[in-house]
């Protein structure tokens, strides 16, 4: 055996890729290579990110086992070739290889161990389409094979699409079973290279649509240890750094997320194409939440050319930037158009919109939605979000005391889960329930404790945004809704103009303004107008 050759595959089975790939090189020069050493190589090409190596060395590869009548070896070749250049957008050729390999595994005259390989993008088109039990058949007609022929690999792939389309079906326990099922074939070192970093990043990726914040958690640390073992390797690292960010900025960490988010970005561009929606995506969201709304609306739309929505990111972008029409639209075409698992995580920012939009009734559906699903799922991040936002909507319908117990229970939930910003909105929320009850020394409590969380967390939009909302002078009976409504009348707009201004109905208005007649003393809007002045509201 020449040297090179056994050098390369003593670094391939210690994951050492740089040195692997360097030897096989060497050994190909030297002369000609066993198929199963291209194969080998090939894989060592896709890890460090150099994706047309990895396709011409696959290609020899499915030639040599051709040479070496092994039309087994040559199928599964060129299934994977199919895939992967499907996977990198190009889908002529993918498709031209995977023609191939099904012509190879169906020259064998009995079921071929390749044909399963030919099931994955087939499974993987019904998932992605909506096609739940399309899917669902697909993948468990992949088991079948995987466990006919004891491929490990395939198994763990047909493992995940079960799980994911169970998930996708709003079946979450059961899919998050079969899910940790494939993970500890991962983990156990059961499964190649490639199979367990697409699994990995995936699994991950699941959690957080199932708001699976432990699982996250934990499939996260492992997905980290396995990259820094292999410190060389860029398919999946950048992947890897975008789910860290997403669980940095969730834990207010947001100079460590941003720094994550750009790492990913780095690796993306050096060969990890599928990080890229990850990537920018989270960059976005650290950029929005400190209000650098240019460079936000940059990252996003970056994440958008990948072919996937930046949402809720955009919609809350608009939001931010006062386009509540804009917003609107934006979520309720990215909620109709979702699959559960996806429109689980729209509802909070659907609610968060239609309210901003006065659309009351819209909002109150969304947050009941997301309640049922919660203690459907009884996911501890889901509960916290569907309580959240049933606060949110009780306030608006003008139920305190049921907005202040919703409140609380969310706030309990974001401060178990270690999730600072929510956990701000939250005490706001609270501020609103007691200032609505007339308890101005417990909402003063609240306001300063949401406050001082927005800004350590350096969330300047929502500062401005509490302090703008909250403003009123030292020892006012109103409500800040009430200041609000008390400068459009001192501004000299009329009750309907109020009302089209902030979004609220005519009758909604005028309750306000009585209310502010009777806590002033006053019996007049030139007094109330006299009274702004005088207190500095304007």
């Amino acid at each position: 055996m020449p040297a090179a050759l056994a050098l390369a595959r003593i670094a391939y089975e210690e994951h050492r890729w740089t040195a692997a790939w360097g030897a096989y090189s060497d050994a190909q020069h030297a002369g000609p290579v066993p198929a199963r050493d291209l194969e080998r190589a090939s894989t060592t090409a896709f890890l460090l990110g150099l994706e047309s190596d990895g396709v011409d060395t696959l290609t020899r590869a499915h030639e040599a086992y051709l040479e070496e009548a092994d039309s087994t070896g040559a199928a599964r070749c060129a299934a994977w070739l199919g895939i992967q250049l499907s996977n990198a957008g190009s889908r002529a050729r993918g498709g031209g290889w995977l023609a191939r390999a099904q012509r190879l595994a169906q020259g064998e005259g009995e079921p071929a161990q390749p044909e399963g390989f030919l099931l994955i993008p087939m499974a993987l088109g019904a998932l992605y389409s909506g096609d739940v039990d399309g899917a669902q058949r697909a993948f468990e007609q992949l088991a079948d094979f995987a466990r006919h022929f004891g491929d490990r690999d395939i198994l763990c792939l047909a493992r995940l699409g079960q799980g994911q389309a169970r998930i996708m079906a709003g079946r979450t326990e059961e899919g998050m079973s079969l899910l940790d099922e494939a993970m500890v074939a991962v983990t156990a070192g059961e499964i190649s290279p490639l199979p367990a970093g697409i699994v990995y990043c995936a699994v991950i990726g699941t959690c957080h649509l199932a708001y699976d914040l432990r699982r996250a958690h934990e499939w996260t640390a492992a997905l980290d240890q396995w990259c820094r073992a292999q410190p060389d390797m860029i398919a999946f690292s950048a992947q890897c750094q975008a789910h860290r960010a997403a669980l940095y900025r969730l834990h207010g960490a947001w100079p460590e997320a941003y720094g994550a988010a750009l790492i990913a970005e780095e690796r993306y561009a050096r060969g990890d194409r599928d990080a890229a929606y990850g990537a920018f995506y989270q960059k976005g969201e650290i950029e929005r939440l400190q209000g650098e709304f240019d460079k936000a609306d940059a990252s996003y739309r970056r994440a958008g050319e990948t072919g996937f929505e930046p949402q809720p990111g955009l919609s809350l972008l608009a939001l931010a930037r006062g386009h509540r029409e804009v917003a609107l639209a934006l979520i309720r075409g990215a909620v109709d158009g979702a699959d559960p698992a996806t429109r689980r995580q729209l509802l909070p920012a659907s609610v968060a919109i239609e309210l901003a939009a006065g659309n009351l009734v819209e909002a109150r559906s969304a947050a009941d939605e997301l309640r049922a699903v919660g203690a459907d799922s009884r996911m501890p991040m889901l509960m916290a979000s569907a309580s959240q936002a049933i606060a949110a909507v009780l306030l608006e319908e003008g139920d305190a005391h049921g907005a202040l117990g919703e409140a609380r229970r969310a706030h309990a939930l974001w401060r178990e889960l270690d999730v600072p910003f929510h956990t701000a909105q939250c005490r706001e929320l609270i501020a609103r329930a007691h200032q609505a009850l007339e308890d101005d020394v417990s909402a003063e409590v609240e306001f300063q404790a949401a406050r001082s969380i927005f800004v350590e967390l350096g969330a300047h939009p929502s500062v401005e945004e509490l302090d703008r909302a909250h403003r009123q002078p030292a020892g006012s009976p109103l409500t800040a809704r009430e200041v609000e409504v008390l400068r459009l009348v001192a501004a000299g707009l009329t009750n309907k103009a109020i009302a089209a201004r902030l979004y609220l109905s005519d009758k909604t208005v005028a309750r306000h303004l009585s209310n502010i007649f009777a806590k002033l003393e006053l019996t007049s809007r030139a007094a109330a107008t006299a009274y702004a002045y005088q207190h500095r509201l304007m």
